[in-house]
């Protein structure tokens, strides 16, 4: 997904709601451009050109600029290489059918307990760019769907098709603060009840917009879902405890003199017990 051109149309389910978006993904000189059009509402446009992102607010007549991830837009939730299978999850291959006009492989991962998802993979059997994902909770219903009802792969895409659809001339244009590059580094905070097939991946401190402090920043990943503990010394705001958005969920708590969020795209028992389990060793 991040080294194929590709544009078309994409159907997205997420909270019992369905939007379409266009996009147009392009490498160009290496690297990662794309544009992403909401089809409902206000007419949203994304514009990404690297680690750069311009959200465009037609109807604010603004743009908002700010750095990014480097990470895929629609396909965050994709297995990495890292992924555990017969530890946490099993892979079957169910059938072949046809997506988006395109032959397309099922891929089913089933999770062994409720930690985790399940997810449902269509890949094209030609190029295997995934034109099809759910996400499914432990029951087997759905928490989210990105789907392409039409798509292009390959070359010819032209580089026009990612500028703005409209003209910016008398938009207000307003830049987030860089964040601070984070610094990789040993923390005494463990995780005491951790489901089984998760590890730390990386253990970072990051100033984050809003904090007083630095932020400790550690990654939990079985390889296919992912949770981020952020641990920042305690202060006087208030704070939601459990929050959802469409497959990722967060669980807040004070902690002695600490607030501890965990956040992924994850079911809410999940983020709620590493919270609860996160000790100073």
């Amino acid at each position: 997904v991040s080294t194929i051109d590709y544009e078309g149309t994409v159907i997205r389910q997420q909270n019992g709601t369905t939007e379409a978006l266009k996009i147009v993904h392009k490498i160009i000189d290496g690297v990662i451009n794309e544009k992403l059009v909401t089809q409902e509402g206000n007419g949203l446009e994304i514009i990404r050109i690297g680690n750069e992102v311009h959200c465009i607010l037609p109807d604010k007549q603004t743009v908002l600029i700010e750095d990014w991830n480097n990470q895929s837009t629609l396909f965050s939730t994709l297995p990495s290489s890292e992924i555990r299978y017969g530890a946490a999850y099993d892979i079957s291959i169910v059938n072949e059918e046809r997506v988006a006009g395109r032959r397309a492989i099922l891929l089913a991962i089933r999770s062994h307990d409720e930690f985790r998802y399940d997810h449902r993979i269509w890949l094209d059997v030609e190029t295997a760019f995934p034109l099809q994902t759910k996400i499914l909770n432990v029951d087997g219903e759905l928490i989210e769907q990105i789907k392409f009802a039409d798509i292009r792969l390959g070359r010819g895409i032209a580089g026009s098709a990612l500028e703005p659809t409209m003209s910016l001339d008398n938009f207000s244009w307003y830049k987030q603060p860089a964040r601070s590059e984070a610094e990789e580094v040993e923390t005494n905070w463990v995780s005491s009840d951790l489901p089984t097939g998760f590890k730390v991946t990386s253990s970072k401190t990051e100033n984050l917009p809003g904090a007083d402090a630095p932020v400790t920043h550690i990654v939990f990943s079985d390889g296919l879902a992912t949770v981020s503990v952020f641990i920042a010394e305690k202060n006087e705001t208030r704070f939601a405890e459990r929050t959802s958005v469409g497959a990722s969920n967060a669980y807040s708590l004070q902690s002695g003199d600490f607030q501890v969020t965990a956040v992924g795209e994850v079911p809410s028992v999940t983020v709620q017990r590493i919270a609860t389990s996160m000790r100073q060793n």
